[in-house]
């Protein structure tokens, strides 16, 4: 008997389902953020936005349409710049232009924890740069002129974006997006270096949505596509207890595993550890959903999530790629100051005093979206409204935007955000959110129902 059996079987059935369950809680944003990869890289050449081989950029050339109805709760506030780095060739470095308009590349490893934030936040506006993206086994000199960056996984998502001032600011954000680049380190200050070439997985379910791919998973599949990717996405530094667990039912850190060669109770374990890993997700992901609560729900927990493994994988199930809060906060409500769902057929106000106006570094708005999270189509063409926008304020400095079906009048249109006559749901988005908002000393007013 081999020393796993050994172990295993000195393991209860009760324990083993529990490091089980526990299990596939820590593996899951790591198998969807690899199913995602997969997904959105495995390309020959760029193809439509979000679509492109690693190690290039995808930029989006618009806000998304009001009919899309892929996306849920898109923002019409920034242009996107996304790609997949692949560091297990070679590093590569990441350039961005000097500009003072507002723009983040938050790089998340494939555990989806956000590990680095190019940005005017960060890295400071008016600076171009350029940054040594590094594998977690590179060993090197850093040639000069590059700024190093280590990444914890193989594999990086690159999720970018850059503030843009409605359709008409199209063509700057455009050339601002061109600047964005990722260039292998073997061709960096090269003229003429051939492209990097991909090859095509033509085995990959290129058609399935990645949750959908990994919730079909049965435990033989699931675990060893999570042990397979564990060779080069390594767990954190602060994972081992949890790894240690894994152990006792023959799971190894570089060792692909099979759960139909493990004890017959060990098979049995892992099966109904999935399952209930599976749903304990799910609920998990309502409450962060704001299901059943009244008023805004937010968290400023997200982007980093050190061992709270659940809280990382309910995340990564609603919001796969969800930012540090410190970069953009993104409060929602369903209900107004009574408690009481919104609805088109009622008319609402959400009335901001002057010290309450959302304190930021960069802009805040304010988005409508139907009761499946999409854009609401409306006379004006509106799904957003925030302090880019020429709104008007009241004598005393407060401000009152409308939120209904019906216009509410010449001298208010500009203040009014419209909805459709049915169940909306609204989201605050407060880029480079102050301090004030992060430790809870601010929070947003509730919407009020005439």
């Amino acid at each position: 008997m081999s020393d796993d059996a050994v172990t295993a079987a000195a393991v209860s059935q009760a324990e083993a389902i529990r490091i089980a369950r526990d299990a596939y809680v820590y593996a899951y944003p790591l198998v969807l953020q690899d199913v995602t990869r997969v997904h959105t890289s495995n390309f020959a050449a760029a193809a439509r936005f979000p679509d492109a081989p690693p190690n290039q950029f995808v930029h989006a050339p618009a806000f998304p349409p009001i009919d899309m109805k892929v996306l849920v709760r898109p923002n019409a506030d920034t242009l996107y710049s996304v790609g997949w780095l692949d560091l297990g060739p070679e590093p590569v470095v990441l350039s961005v232009p000097a500009s003072d308009r507002y723009f983040m590349l938050p790089l998340l490893s494939l555990w989806s924890d956000v590990f680095a934030v190019p940005g005017t936040r960060t890295t400071g506006r008016n600076r171009a740069a350029n940054f040594l993206v590094v594998g977690p086994n590179w060993h090197g000199q850093v040639p000069p002129g590059l700024e190093l960056i280590h990444a914890p996984t193989r594999y990086v998502g690159v999720l970018g974006r850059t503030q843009t001032n409605g359709p008409a600011d199209y063509a700057y954000v455009h050339q601002l997006q061109s600047e964005y680049k990722i260039t292998p380190l073997d061709a960096w200050g090269k003229t003429g270096a051939p492209p990097q070439r991909w090859t095509v997985d033509p085995d990959a379910d290129m058609k399935t949505l990645p949750p959908v791919v990994v919730e079909r998973m049965d435990a033989q599949t699931f675990f060893k596509r999570f042990t397979t990717l564990l060779k080069d996405n390594p767990p954190g530094p602060f994972d081992y207890p949890i790894v240690q667990r894994m152990e006792r039912l023959g799971i190894h850190v570089g060792t692909p595993f099979d759960v139909n060669s493990a004890p017959p109770q060990i098979r049995v374990a892992f099966e109904t550890g999935l399952a209930q890993g599976k749903a304990l997700v799910a609920l998990q992901q309502q409450k962060e959903s704001g299901i059943g609560r009244k008023g805004w729900t937010y968290t400023t927990e997200s982007g980093a999530y050190g061992v709270n493994y659940l809280y990382r994988a309910a995340i990564a199930s609603c919001c796969l790629g969800e930012n540090l809060a410190e970069d953009a906060l993104y409060p929602s409500t369903a209900t107004d100051s009574d408690g009481h769902p919104l609805d088109g057929s009622h008319q609402y106000v959400w009335h901001i005093d002057k010290s309450q106006i959302p304190p930021v570094d960069a802009f805040w708005s304010i988005t409508a979206y139907d009761s499946h999270g999409y854009f609401i189509p409306n006379e004006l063409k509106r799904q957003t409204l925030g302090d880019r926008d020429k709104l008007k304020f009241n004598d005393d400095g407060s401000l009152d935007i409308y939120v209904q079906a019906n216009s509410p009048g010449t001298a208010k249109e500009s203040n009014w955000l419209p909805v459709a006559q049915a169940p909306f749901s609204l989201m605050l988005r407060l880029y480079s959110p102050q301090l004030s908002a992060l430790n809870g000393d601010w929070q947003p007013p509730p919407i009020t129902r005439e």
